[in-house]
């Protein structure tokens, strides 16, 4: 229901509706919601409204990323820039129905999230310990097959050797927003799949990965990419400041955690 590779998604339609409201199943109502709340709380650092932008970078269709290096050459590299509005959708809960507004969303940067939020809610209490994850996206339950934490390893973005990191996690959410993979040439030049919501670009921060540690796999998600667009300049700060556990490995391979994350 909620993607953006099927123009017959509930998704799609609400894209397709605009400003008006359509039925949406209660997945996907739930997720735009999510979406919207994030988008506020992060003071539209998350945006979901990107489509357009990746559409312009060709990344119109799931592309072979772990296979091959990617060349789009008739691609967009500098998709053109619209002006930002504030985003003001709207929701029915007794009705189902949502209207998203004129720029189309793309839910790909909380679904993981949430999948992963709506899975460790059913299988709580399903064993002494329980791990939900999905690639970069995961919800440690209980002390591990140990009894003193999950072991989580932060992977290093050269994708070979050890981690970059260990973190030892008992009920706690972590997730890691990272361009390793999903990176390609579009139109002669280097982009990404984590865009800038102020520039409508492909974000250009310094880092190559964030990693984040939470009650919440959404929530850590919708932080890893928020931080991700802050940049290496300002990462520290506003980890600090808004008490985030995070983790961020930057271009020249250092690596930085904020207050909050060296417990873990």
């Amino acid at each position: 229901t909620c993607t953006r590779f099927d123009p017959t998604s509930d998704l799609m339609h609400a894209n397709d509706s605009g400003r008006r409201r359509t039925v949406v199943a209660q997945e996907c109502f739930d997720a735009l919601r999510a979406a919207y709340d994030a988008y506020r709380s992060t003071d539209g650092l998350f945006d979901p409204r990107v489509l357009r932008t990746l559409t312009a970078y060709g990344y119109d269709m799931s592309l072979p990323f772990a296979e091959r290096d990617i060349d789009l050459p008739t691609a967009e590299a500098a998709p053109a820039r619209r002006t930002r509005r504030r985003w003001k959708p709207s929701f029915d809960d007794a009705a189902l129905s949502v209207a998203v507004g004129p720029e189309p969303v793309d839910l790909g940067g909380i679904g993981k999230g949430l999948a992963m939020t709506w899975a460790a809610q059913r299988l709580r209490g399903a064993g002494d310990a329980v791990l939900v994850e999905a690639g970069g996206d995961l919800m440690a339950l209980g002390g591990g097959p140990d009894g003193d934490g999950w072991m989580v390893g932060v992977e290093n973005p050269s994708g070979a050797g050890d981690p970059a990191a260990v973190l030892r996690l008992v009920d706690r959410a972590c997730a890691t927003s990272s361009i390793r993979l999903r990176s390609w040439t579009a139109g002669g030049a280097k982009v990404h799949h984590l865009v800038d919501p102020r520039t409508g670009r492909s974000a250009e921060s310094g880092l190559v990965s964030v990693t984040v540690v939470g009650d919440d796999p959404a929530t850590c998600e919708v932080w890893s990419k928020s931080l991700f667009v802050v940049g290496r300049e300002g990462i520290r700060a506003a980890s600090d400041d808004r008490g985030l556990a995070a983790l961020w490995i930057d271009a020249r391979g250092y690596v930085g955690v904020s207050r909050a994350m060296r417990p873990y």
